[in-house]
């Protein structure tokens, strides 16, 4: 293997005091003492007593091999900001890590402040090893429960744009990621390294990515670890960095050369700010980055019974896996353990030595107490306009069309106006498609790369922009998750079927906002507000691969404390929906509605009440006030309301005395028991609205089974029949797609015919004309390539009902 040495990327040694140098490599030392003594220890916490069996923990857990590395970048950062006044926060991706990371911000003391059981003392160090990885504690990875932690780790890939998001629109912040070499392997993680491109140097902080190329994952190399040199420096020369280099294993002389290459990259930053805050261009920068090359398990045991560990893949978890009942591991633990010194750096009671206690930063500048990792004690609430201001008019219920998403555009335009600080709108490349194009004319979006002429010419590109397009949906959301971690508010607008890429960022941020919320000292942050569009229903010329509204299935997984669900069925709900959302706190707010050309329903003061609500009956599309109905028919979703009251047209003309109750639902999660979710309705409204033994005929957006979820604990849910999308289309005419998963307005109306007792006899000859009607539309589109004009221009028929 080539390891030919690049003089220019090579920084060399720091020349630091021999007094500082050791004062330094003693505050790291007590890091890891602390790192290892979680993942053993319960008791004997400053080993003042040889040890025993019975100190140690029953289950060992916990992972060793990155920990050393995590606080030896943690530990240098530190000395920057005392030495420089930084402002700054610390992320780890490799999450397992996370004994590198709780021990700094515990010697730091916000650790106690937090969590005053875990004083500054022996019993506090003893609390802290056994809360570790143990029922009832903390877990392995940088959890909520971290101060100073705004990123996990538990799943790898989402570091480097999490940090990228955290310093938008923060000009003195610096975020430094560390980033496991494993995790550079991960797709999220290598497409993230492009973020550099979109750092706005007048305006935003800077990143300080930290590759810790440490040369296994659990049990394999890592890619990056074993490539020539050259190789690896091309690598990040490529995607825009400027890489320094720091790597050995000699821990005095490593700290010289990560001190070198600190003081470099931080010189870097604040050159490259200064000079573009100075000459007022923002143009994109070649930001410095570290490759820390540092043996897995640093400081650990070398060998352990004739295996090598120390900078090999078994020193990933738990080096010594048989302590309790092999005496010569228990020796090896010992004597590791010892070799940190910990008499020479805490005193009888446990206290970290005065002098190792100022290396710290104080305050606000540790950063385990930046109040940016705690985003919710900077964040300032959105101004907003007034919804109602881009209302569409509605007179007749059902007899005009409107772009749906079109005025939101509008809404979300003005908002970046009034907020031009702490808002930003977040899609890949589809904006203009989802009809959000409004936003452009007061930012454009934000791009420093190269220009070519045409760029001028509706490419809608400006170093000054906020909006962030980028092809790349795990790119996005992490950005727009640092944002909002770190005190900001966001709107993500991307497509139905895609949105999947996404599914595992949203469980870990569903994940971390579930545990956050039950945190006192963590201050509510502005919810993640993703608006779902080019939907199932009009997905018909691009075919089968576009048509999938499974994200809402994933989306009712996740706790019901923070997760929320809206299918607004035309404009005015739309309007009404998003201002709530962009108002509320620590939720995940998921917004299905489609782009195009849709039939429109409520004036604005009627959206209002009926999103407040969440669910209602429409009375102008009802024939049952003052009587129990004979069926409920029910709309969720824009295009599966419209069929619904179609179908109800229908037969109201074939039955004129059929009684039908028709309801809307908006807030999907309605129709889960108040004992389910904090929206859920009570048993008594349900039963009232939806009645306890008629006929449900239930026209869904997405999947039918995920209504018999929500639902299955109603009284009349044995009467619930859910139309949905059931996997059929292709290259389809929106009627046909319809069709092809039941959802249309005549297989609604069959549908009535076979549940409704009455009917099923006398019915017949009804859903014989409704059969032909069917195929006589399916015949149309194969001959001409479109519905029928009496589909596509359909509007209700029915004379309103007045007072």
């Amino acid at each position: 293997m080539n390891n030919a040495v690049d003089t220019d990327t090579r920084l060399e040694a720091s020349v630091i005091p021999e007094n500082e140098l050791q004062a330094l490599d003693a505050y790291w030392r007590a890091c890891n003492y602390l790192a290892a003594g979680m993942i053993y220890l319960q008791d004997n916490p400053l080993l003042q007593e040889p040890l025993q069996v019975k100190h140690l923990k029953k289950r060992l857990l916990g992972h060793w091999g990155a920990s050393p590395g995590l606080s030896f970048m943690y530990v240098h950062m530190n000395r920057l900001i005392n030495r420089d006044d930084l402002n700054a926060i610390f992320l780890a991706g490799p999450g397992h890590g996370a004994p590198g990371v709780i021990a700094p911000v515990y010697l730091e003391g916000m650790y106690s402040e937090v969590y005053p059981d875990v004083s500054q003392d022996a019993l506090g160090i003893k609390h802290l090893f056994r809360q570790f990885s143990f029922p009832g504690g903390i877990g392995s990875h940088c959890t909520p429960e971290l101060p100073g932690s705004i990123h996990e780790g538990g799943e790898l890939g989402y570091s480097l744009s999490h940090a990228t998001g955290a310093i938008f629109d923060n000009p003195d912040l610096i975020s430094v990621v560390a980033i496991g070499d494993g995790e550079a392997e991960t797709g999220p993680l290598a497409t993230s390294w492009h973020s550099g491109k979109f750092i706005n140097p007048i305006r935003d902080g800077a990143v300080l990515p930290i590759l810790h190329l440490n040369g296994y994952k659990i049990n394999n190399p890592t890619l990056l670890s074993r490539i020539p040199h050259d190789e690896l420096e091309a690598l990040f020369i490529g995607y825009g960095w400027k890489p320094c280099f720091v790597e050995g294993d000699d821990p005095m002389i490593m700290h010289q050369k990560m001190a070198a290459a600190m003081e470099s990259c931080i010189a870097d930053i604040k050159r490259l700010q200064k000079q573009a805050r100075q000459s007022g261009q923002a143009k994109r920068q070649i930001w410095p980055m570290i490759v820390l090359r540092s043996p897995k398990g640093w400081t650990g045991p070398d060998f352990v019974d004739g295996n090598k560990v120390a900078g090999y893949w078994r020193a990933h978890q738990v080096p010594l896996t048989e302590v309790h009942d092999n005496p010569e591991h228990l020796t090896l633990l010992e004597q590791w353990l010892r070799s940190y010194r910990p008499e020479e750096l805490f005193d009888q009671e446990g206290r970290l030595s005065p002098s190792l206690q100022a290396l710290a930063p104080q305050g606000y500048r540790r950063m385990s107490a930046n109040l940016h990792a705690n985003g919710g004690m900077v964040k300032r609430n959105l101004r907003l306009p007034d919804f109602r201001d881009y209302a569409a008019r509605v007179g007749s219920p059902a007899t005009s069309s409107a772009m749906n998403t079109r005025p939101l555009g509008a809404f979300l335009r003005d908002i970046m106006q009034m907020n031009n600080s702490n808002f930003r709108v977040f899609g890949p490349d589809e904006n203009t498609s989802n009809k959000l194009d409004a936003i452009y004319e007061v930012s454009k979006k934000l791009w420093l790369e190269d220009y070519l002429p045409e760029d001028d010419n509706g490419g809608e590109l400006s170093p000054d922009g906020r909006v962030l397009e980028m092809l790349s949906e795990h790119t996005l959301q992490g950005w727009l998750e640092g944002y909002l971690l770190t005190g900001r508010h966001g709107f993500f607008a991307t497509y139905e079927a895609f949105v999947h890429v996404i599914d595992s960022m949203f469980n870990q941020h569903a994940k971390w906002l579930a545990i956050a919320e039950k945190l006192s000292w963590r201050a509510p942050i502005a919810s993640i507000n993703y608006l779902i569009t080019s939907t199932v229903w009009r997905q018909d010329h691009n075919g089968f691969t576009h048509q999938d509204p499974g994200f809402l299935d994933l989306v009712v997984n996740k706790s019901p404390s923070v997760t929320r669900i809206y299918l607004p069925p035309d404009v005015n709900c739309l309007l009404s929906t998003a201002d709530h959302c962009l108002r509320s706190q620590n939720d995940i707010n998921v917004i299905v509605c489609d782009k195009q050309s849709h039939i429109q329903y409520l004036d604005m003061d009627s959206a209002i009440a009926h999103c407040i609500k969440g669910l209602g009956i429409w009375p102008w599309a009802s024939n049952d006030e003052g009587e129990e109905p004979d069926v409920v028919m029910v709309g969720c979703g824009d295009i599966p309301t419209k069929e619904a009251l179609a179908a109800t047209a229908l037969l109201r003309d074939a039955f004129p005395t059929l009684k039908i109750r028709f309801i809307n639902v908006v807030d999907l999660f309605r129709l889960t028991p108040e004992s389910e979710h904090p929206h859920g309705l009570s048993d008594r409204d349900f039963d009232s609205l939806f009645t306890t033994d008629k006929p449900i005929i239930f026209n869904f957006h997405g999947y039918p089974w995920l209504i018999h979820r929500l639902a299955y604990r109603r009284n009349n849910h044995p009467n619930l029949h859910v139309r949905g999308y059931v996997e059929h289309g292709n290259i389809n005419t929106p009627l046909e797609l319809a069709i092809a998963n039941c959802i249309d307005r005549f297989s609604l109306a069959i549908d009535v015919i076979n549940w409704v007792p009455g009917l099923k006899v006398r019915g017949a000859h009804a859903k014989q004309d409704f059969r032909d009607q069917q195929i006589a539309c399916l015949q149309y589109a194969h001959q001409h390539g479109v519905d029928a004009p009496e589909i596509n221009q359909w509007q209700w028929p029915f004379a309103p009902v007045t007072d």
